[in-house]
């Protein structure tokens, strides 16, 4: 290997669970010539390898037998800009959180809601990130990314990323084969403020404000966030550890029979969407601590490593409240985070 490979290296304070485990191989991808060296590595070649940007949504099981590749690829370009819109491309490595400040400091508006979600840029497209009525196709324009197999970089637009709930095609048909190098949104300078979701209106009542601006809504989704959701610095956690499933109608009216308050979303005109964290709290997972590991006190849907617990554990745990939740509401959550 060469000197730039690190060898058993401590993945501890690469992932935002704080859980200690260790690469086999570890590289870090600072520059787009450093892809000419991975080209040349046998692990990488054999696809033996992982692509980790903030580590906000991977849960590590076991020490990684392959190779870590720690996207840090840095930097942003204003490509086009005109009197209405500004399109920003923005390297893979660059923290997703502090662009979105970035952006609502220039009044650059699409991605306010999305404040204080974290990780990089690089993960946003494959998770399609989304959170109080926005999601990142909404501002999304194209994506560079390193085609293994050909050794060559392309360009993928929106219609080609097949984006869905928390969904895109680098899940699937792109997974494991591509690595992404950068991403392209396109901005509003004449933004429309969505405040939608009710924590948001409530939040701007209670400050007096009646004509927010994108640094508003920013602010006051930073604040709900705050109150819900563990720092990772503090209490480890990969946020929302499910998605909140999609349902048909008439499972909706079944599950209203017998639980008349559950909350709902429409999604079409023939499904629902309800709040994963609804159903583990309903099913009384709320607060659950068991040594270590466990569901947060305010928001369910998060699992925690109190201290030191293993993946495994944790992983666990999640598939205990999957067969729960299915038992109870006949509803089977899907992982949103990556179990390696």
């Amino acid at each position: 290997m060469t000197r730039r490979i690190e060898e058993n290296t401590s993945l501890k304070n690469f992932n935002t669970f704080g859980i200690d485990v260790k690469a086999r191989y570890f590289f870090r991808l600072t520059k787009l010539e450093d892809l000419f060296t991975l080209d040349d590595m046998e692990v990488f070649k054999e696809g033996n390898f992982f692509v980790l940007g903030g580590g906000s949504n991977i849960l590590f099981t076991s020490d990684y037998e392959g190779l870590i590749i720690k996207n840090e690829l840095k930097g942003h370009e204003v490509i086009a800009e005109d009197d209405h819109t500004v399109t920003v491309e923005v390297m893979a490595g660059e923290n997703w959180h502090e662009f979105v400040l970035m952006c609502v400091g220039h009044n650059w508006g699409g991605i306010e809601n999305l404040s204080l979600i974290p990780g990089c840029l690089g993960a946003a497209p494959i998770q399609n990130i989304g959170a109080y009525g926005v999601e990142l196709k909404d501002v999304f324009k194209s994506t560079m990314i390193y085609d293994i197999e050909q050794k060559q970089q392309r360009v993928l637009d929106k219609a080609d990323c097949n984006f869905g709930y928390r969904d895109s095609i680098f899940k699937h048909e792109l997974k494991g084969k591509i690595i992404v190098l950068s991403v392209t949104l396109t901005l509003s300078k004449n933004p429309i403020i969505n405040i939608s979701y009710g924590a948001i209106q409530k939040t701007l009542e209670e400050r007096g404000i009646d004509h927010p601006g994108i640094k508003d809504v920013s602010d006051a989704v930073i604040t709900i966030r705050s109150s819900k959701l563990p720092n990772p610095d503090e209490l480890g956690n990969a946020g929302s550890f499910f998605k909140n499933p999609v349902i048909s109608i008439s499972l909706f009216n079944s599950l209203k029979k017998t639980h008349e308050n559950i909350p709902s979303y429409p999604v079409d005109e023939s499904r629902i969407k309800i709040p994963a964290a609804w159903l583990i709290e309903h099913a009384g997972w709320k607060g659950y601590r068991d040594g270590d590991i466990g569901t947060h006190v305010n928001q369910p849907l998060v699992l925690v490593n109190y201290n030191s617990a293993r993946g495994e554990d944790i992983d666990k745990l999640s598939e205990t409240i999957r067969t729960d939740i299915k038992d109870k509401f006949g509803i089977l959550l899907e992982k949103e985070v990556n179990i390696l």
